[in-house]
């Protein structure tokens, strides 16, 4: 009788009857897939991107419970899209070998830079976004947070030849703006000066302008905040206001000499 009334208290509980965990297990697999047929030599596109149809109709059909919204027909409009993603993921990639010293080839950033893949699961969730899809492009976001540490809003605006080093800890929010040529490095956050439902659909993260570098660790707050063309933004530094253009803002560090003295 115990586990009976367990059982039943329990399925009282489960008050969402939407909230089908088969959802984020699908969104995942949809987006390797989408990965290795933009990328993978062996993977024929064609193919691939057939099953991908087929696997965006159950997910479409999982994800897309309120009436009268015509998610299935997201996908021809989406796969037009998908050269041009590509081309400013090649961008991508040829940005982080060119400017990362470490990089040997092309080749070795498409394959092991946990930057690389955030930034190409967030072109292609923000396509979706754009249409509006429920839940599924967050879910691909989260996806490659969980793999490479990174976390980027689908929502957020990226420019051109973005370059993410190290990745690891790096948080980009939704309304977050970011032009051409920038780069960032590991514990990057472009956040909201403070959380509330009410800010909801309102620009509440920065905008980098092109060609600034961000190093590891810097918070730039705010949906005012501007950090103004090639600028450079040093480590560890705090800034929830505007810098013009050229700036160069560094943390300075207290330092303090050890009393060596004998007692």
């Amino acid at each position: 009788m115990e586990q009976k009334k367990v059982i039943e208290e329990i399925i009282s509980q489960k008050r969402l009857p939407h909230l089908r965990l088969k959802i984020k297990e699908r969104a995942e697999a949809f987006t390797e897939s989408l990965f290795y047929t933009l990328f993978d030599e062996d993977t024929p596109v064609k193919e691939n991107l057939e099953k991908l149809s087929f696997d965006f109709k159950e997910l479409a059909d999982l994800v897309c419970w309120e009436p009268h919204k015509p998610c299935e027909e997201i996908w021809q409009d989406y796969c037009k899209m998908l050269p041009d993603i590509l081309r400013k993921l090649n961008k991508d990639a040829v940005a982080i070998a060119t400017n990362d010293p470490a990089a040997n080839s092309v080749e070795e950033v498409y394959l092991s830079y946990p930057g690389f893949f955030a930034i190409a699961v967030y072109r292609l969730s923000h396509e979706f976004y754009k249409f509006r899809l429920p839940l599924v492009p967050r879910l691909m976001t989260e996806y490659a947070h969980k793999i490479t540490g990174t976390d980027i809003n689908p929502g957020a605006q990226i420019g051109g030849s973005f370059f993410i080093d190290h990745a690891t800890g790096v948080v980009i929010g939704e309304t977050a703006v970011i032009k051409d040529n920038v780069k960032i490095y590991q514990g990057v956050t472009l956040g909201a000066l403070y959380v509330e439902r009410e800010l909801r659909n309102k620009k509440r993260h920065p905008t980098i302008e092109n060609n600034v570098t961000i190093y590891a660790n810097a918070t730039i707050l705010g949906g005012n905040t501007i950090i103004g063309a090639n600028s450079i933004i040093g480590g560890n530094t705090w800034l929830t206001s505007s810098v013009p253009e050229n700036s160069f803002v560094t943390h300075s560090p207290q330092i303090k000499i050890k009393n060596l003295q004998q007692k």
